[in-house]
């Protein structure tokens, strides 16, 4: 086994025995999280619906009239559950990652360990930087787009208003985190499988065209039937692709040199 490398033979059990401790770690920051977001879940759940309210201004209607409604009695308590865990995950995630880089670091070499760190915080940057966008962008149209097809009884017809349910407004601006999140992990996978050479930043720009219409099915999956929400998502994700190719080309560059900077000293040995 390589110098280079930290982990030493160990038998079955000890590798069992240090998994059992990585998850105990993570499972019990998670579950510490929970009770402590549980317990603020009427205030986490009122600071996610802040959007909405943002929304309701830019119809021009009442703010403070804003109400959403749950129709059945255990609606809104797992409801909160939901957020509870939600926010859980999203706190306990550094402590989640670090117990998985501390069980995994040890079998993997140094130069490799030096380069799967940066991705460990990239990935929750960008999955924040997805997030806010959500919040601050994104849910705020998308509530607009909808309370805009309000009807008063003037118009001549019957009044209809929107009043959105407690669990449905959470699995709307849930899902849109998550869809969000993860589509900001683009650059991040693809640098890794770059890195590895499973990819290449030229396969990735050929490939620009088909992934393309890619994103616009994924969008029109994971998002809700509106095209604000379809073309909200796919641009994005198509800016990732493009960045994700121009930290592909760094990469190559960065290798070529490397190699060839190893070929050069070992000319002159």
């Amino acid at each position: 086994m390589s110098g280079d490398m930290d982990d030493k033979p160990q038998p079955l059990i000890e590798h069992l025995i240090e998994l059992r401790s990585r998850l105990i770690w993570a499972l019990g920051a998670f579950f510490v999280a929970f009770l402590v977001c549980f317990y603020f879940a009427k205030q986490l759940f009122n600071l996610l619906v802040v959007p909405y309210k943002w929304a309701v201004d830019w119809a021009g209607l009442d703010v403070t009239k804003t109400e959403l409604i749950y129709t059945a009695p255990q609606e809104f308590f797992f409801t909160q559950v939901k957020v509870a865990a939600f926010c859980a995950m999203v706190i306990a995630f550094p402590v989640i990652a670090s117990q998985v880089y501390k069980f995994v670091a040890p079998g993997l070499y140094k130069n490799e360990r030096a380069a799967f760190l940066p991705f460990l915080v990239a990935s929750p940057i960008l999955f924040l930087l997805g997030a806010s966008l959500v919040y601050f962008v994104f849910t705020p149209m998308v509530m607009w787009f909808f309370l805009a097809m309000q009807q008063a009884p003037e118009e001549g017809g019957v009044a209809i208003s929107l009043l959105p349910r407690v669990s449905e407004y959470l699995g709307l601006i849930m899902t849109l985190i998550f869809s969000f999140g993860l589509v900001f992990q683009l650059p991040v996978v693809t640098s890794l499988l770059v890195r590895v050479g499973i990819l290449e930043s030229q396969w990735l720009a050929d490939k620009r065209k088909y992934f393309i219409v890619v994103a616009f099915v994924i969008a029109a999956i994971v998002t809700p039937p509106d095209p604000l929400s379809q073309i909200g998502l796919a641009l994005p994700t198509i800016l990732l692709y493009e960045v994700a190719i121009y930290v592909a080309r760094l990469i190559e560059k960065k290798r070529a040199a490397t190699e060839l900077a190893e070929a050069g000293s070992e000319e002159r040995a």
